[in-house]
C-alpha cells in the first residue's frame, strides 16, 4: 500500500479552491451515511441538506471534480464516494504521529475513526519518560528521542500535536526538520512554520468562545423584543468581569 510520504493530493494543482476543499469532507460524511443504508443515488437537495450547504455551491463544488450528475436521478453515491476520496488522498494509507499522550492525546489515540478514513496511527509519542512502553489504544508509547527515527521509518507526512501550549512550536520545528509536511495542532497556541508546511489548528476553547458570542447577542435580542413590547429603552449590558484562566491557558485535558 502507498504511504502518504511519496504520494500528495491533487486538489491544488487541480485548481479546486481551498474553501471547497474545505467542504468535500462534509459532503463524503454525508455520501457514507447514505452508502452504509444502500441508499444508490442521491439530488444535490438532499445531498446539500445532509451537508449543511446550499444545493447550488453543492453543485458549483463538485463540478470541479467533473461530477454533474444525472437530471432526474440524480448522483450516484458509491461513486461519489470514491471520487471525493480520491480528491482527498484518502485511498492511500496515511502514516500519522501524535505527539503528547495526555488525556487529549489518548482521546485522539482511541478514536476509532482513523483507519476507515484512510489515516494510520503509526505511532504514539510522549517527552514524559514514565509514559514510554505504556500500552495506550493497544500501542506503546514512545518516548520523543525516537521521534526522528519514527517519523524516517515510517515515511510520516502528517502529524498530530496534542501537547501543552510552550512545547508545541519546539514539537513542530522537529516534526518538520525529520520531514513532516502537515500538522494538526491541538495546542492552544499559533505556530510558526516555514512555507509549504500546511497546519490546520483545533481549539476548542475559541469554538466555545464564538457560541457565547452568539449566545450573548440572543439574550440581547430578547431583552431588546421585551423592552419594545414595554415602550421603555432595554438597559445597557453590564460588563461581566473578566475570568482568568490558569498560566499557559492550558487546559487540564492537554498534559503532556
Amino acid at each position: 500500500m502507498a504511504t502518504g510520504r511519496t504520494h500528495r493530493p491533487a486538489t491544488r494543482s487541480r485548481g479546486i479552491p481551498e474553501a471547497t476543499v474545505a467542504r468535500l469532507p462534509l459532503y463524503l460524511r454525508a455520501l457514507t451515511a447514505l452508502s452504509e443504508r444502500s441508499v444508490p443515488t442521491v439530488s444535490s437537495e438532499e445531498l446539500a441538506a445532509a451537508a449543511g450547504v446550499n444545493s447550488a455551491k453543492l453543485r458549483k463544488d463538485f463540478s470541479y471534480l467533473g461530477s454533474y450528475g444525472t437530471r432526474g436521478v440524480g448522483y450516484d453515491v458509491e461513486y461519489l464516494v470514491y471520487q471525493i476520496s480520491r480528491e482527498l488522498g484518502l485511498t492511500q494509507d496515511w502514516p500519522v504521529v501524535i505527539v503528547g499522550i495526555g488525556n487529549l492525546g489518548a482521546a485522539l489515540a482511541n478514536y476509532g475513526g482513523f483507519a476507515s478514513r484512510g489515516f494510520r496511527v503509526a505511532a504514539l509519542i510522549d517527552a514524559d519518560p514514565a509514559m514510554a512502553g505504556k500500552p495506550v489504544a493497544g500501542m506503546p508509547v514512545q518516548h520523543t528521542d525516537e521521534l526522528e527515527k519514527i517519523i524516517e521509518e515510517n515515511g510520516v507526512s502528517i502529524g498530530v500535536i496534542a501537547t501543552p501550549a510552550g512545547a508545541a512550536q519546539q514539537v513542530s520545528e522537529r516534526l518538520i526538520a525529520a520531514g513532516v509536511t502537515s500538522i494538526l495542532n491541538f495546542a492552544p497556541t499559533v505556530l510558526s512554520v516555514p512555507e509549504g508546511v500546511d497546519v490546520r489548528k483545533v481549539d476548542l476553547s475559541i469554538e466555545l468562545q464564538i457560541l457565547a458570542f452568539h449566545e450573548q447577542r440572543k439574550a440581547g435580542e430578547g431583552q431588546d423584543d421585551t423592552a419594545e413590547d414595554a415602550g421603555t429603552e432595554a438597559p445597557a449590558a453590564a460588563a461581566k468581569p473578566a475570568r482568568k484562566g490558569p498560566d499557559g491557558d492550558v487546559p487540564a485535558v492537554m498534559q503532556a
